[in-house]
């Protein structure tokens, strides 16, 4: 009876190790600071472009420290038969998606951090605009 518990807990410390093991160690932290809501350029800049690359292809400067790949954003319309699917780009940008880097630590939820970072009194609604303004900025980054 010993003998199995004792197998059946090395064995569960194998599987966490692995699965340490196959963890990223590199910690990727990129700054949010306040952009003004009205520059998709500024916000893609400083928010998008250090996994994604200034060029939207998805080589930038931290885009090997990350588990998953950074997506190539320059191919969206082609991928769409040559529409921008900016309803998609904007729902990514505000809730996610099911690609495992979106969502993560390594790809946030933008959505919620535009949300927190205007005056919560402002009249008009901050974080639609920051994001509407991103997806245009993306728009383009398209391929031709």
């Amino acid at each position: 009876m010993l003998k199995r518990l004792f197998l059946t807990a090395l064995a569960a410390a194998v599987v966490v190790g692995m699965g340490y093991a196959q963890q990223s160690t590199a910690k990727v932290t990129i700054p949010v600071n306040r952009t003004p809501a009205y520059s998709g350029k500024q916000m893609y800049t400083s928010y998008c472009a250090p996994c994604h690359g200034v060029d939207g292809r998805g080589s930038g400067p931290v885009a090997a420290e990350l588990k998953v790949a950074p997506a190539d954003l320059t191919g969206l319309s082609k991928d769409h038969n040559g529409k921008f699917p900016s309803a998609h780009v904007m729902a990514v940008l505000q809730f996610g998606t099911e690609t495992p880097a979106h969502g993560t630590a390594e790809m946030p939820i933008w959505g919620p951090v535009f949300g927190q970072m205007d005056h919560p009194n402002a009249t008009q609604d901050f974080q639609t605009l920051r994001i509407s303004n991103l997806a245009r900025y993306v728009e383009t980054l398209q391929a031709k």
